[in-house]
């Protein structure tokens, strides 16, 4: 297998990273992918820095492998009490369905990495091999202290304009990020044009103007997938609904139910859920989002409803209002241990 210098300084078999998909993708994930060669992730946007270092040190705990630890650089949410209050209001109806209060208030449920102090301090002493970064950039002065303690840095673009001012920043790769992808947009700003751009376009074309490592993320779900994006010029792939079928994920009987049925073939692009747009499984939430999506309280404050709604939900049996983030080649996913997954990717790639 072609070796790139990407792979070889971050220690890595295989150009196969598994997406740091919060509140999914838990510590044995990750250890069973860099066990298997490939780099498994953490998301530690949606905790604290304690629990983050207690996630990091269990994975190294299950494997000496490489690791990636990923944190939320979005903007600081703007709270907006009327807004939020009509919110609640417009979903007081669905709660009532499940015999369940909705919240008295919202609240900003994430803290940024932008302004999160002790987040930063556990991964300078912790040194994950890589930290990769989502939602825009911190501050440059994060950037380099991160790097200064020897620590690679990754972050996601979704348009050229984007992967520029990540370059700008000194980060040491770019996350070329599709519309196909599941979960969250990358979007340095959630409120501004969105190109759209597919995994494959994108790649190339960071591929041919980026002077940095490029790994190409979204929709790719196979050994073909991987070898399309390298042939196009990836250093590596990302790949994150491939591995929400895992034994070791933490996605519940409802999503997992979904993800292997007809609603894996209409995945979604909605604001409702967190207020910042994620590409979904067509689910109850994703409907009324058609709905309802207007006026929306910023991220992650429209999250603390959803995540309300959905345990509400849940509680009465119904799992249609969960987050149940997909990319478009959901119908391709398989149920898999994390470590025959990659193994079987691998054997695809070779044969590719």
């Amino acid at each position: 297998m072609t070796r790139n210098p990407l792979l070889d300084r971050i220690g890595l078999d295989l150009p196969i990273i598994q997406a740091p998909m919060a509140g999914i993708s838990p510590p044995a994930m990750a250890a069973a992918v860099s066990g298997a060669g490939g780099l498994g992730s953490i998301g530690v946007g949606a905790t604290h820095a304690e629990s983050a270092g207690a996630m990091i040190a269990e994975v190294r705990a299950r494997s000496n492998g490489p690791l990636n630890v990923n944190v939320f650089c979005h903007r600081p949410a703007r709270p907006d009490p009327r807004r939020e209050s009509a919110w609640i209001a417009r979903f007081a109806p669905e709660f009532k369905k499940f015999e369940a209060t909705p919240p008295a208030a919202l609240g900003e449920i994430y803290r940024s990495f932008v302004e999160d102090d002790a987040m930063l301090a556990v991964l300078l002493d912790t040194r994950p091999q890589v930290v990769s970064l989502h939602f825009g950039l911190p501050s440059a002065a994060r950037i380099d202290a991160l790097q200064a303690a020897g620590i690679i840095v990754f972050a996601s673009a979704t348009s050229l304009a984007e992967a520029r001012q990540a370059t700008a920043a000194g980060v040491d790769a770019i996350i070329a990020q599709g519309y196909e992808a599941g979960g969250h947009r990358g979007l340095f700003d959630a409120e501004g044009a969105d190109d759209r751009l597919g995994t494959m376009a994108l790649t190339r074309l960071l591929a041919r103007q980026i002077d940095r490592p490029i790994i190409a993320a979204g929709g790719i779900m196979d050994g073909a997938g991987i070898a399309a994006a390298l042939h196009l010029g990836a250093a590596a792939a990302q790949l994150g609904t491939a591995f929400v079928g895992c034994d070791e994920s933490l996605a519940d009987a409802g999503y997992r139910a979904a993800l292997f049925s007809d609603a894996a073939h209409h995945t979604v692009m909605t604001r409702t859920i967190s207020g910042r747009p994620a590409r979904c499984l067509a689910n109850r939430f994703t409907h009324l989002g058609d709905i309802a999506a207007t006026d929306i309280p910023d991220y992650p404050i429209a999250y603390d409803l959803g995540k309300a709604l959905h345990s509400a939900g849940k509680a009465k049996g119904e799992f249609g209002f969960g987050a149940q983030w997909a990319g478009q080649g959901a119908p391709l996913a398989r149920a898999l241990p994390a470590a025959d997954l990659v193994a079987t990717l691998a054997a695809e790639l070779a044969r590719s």
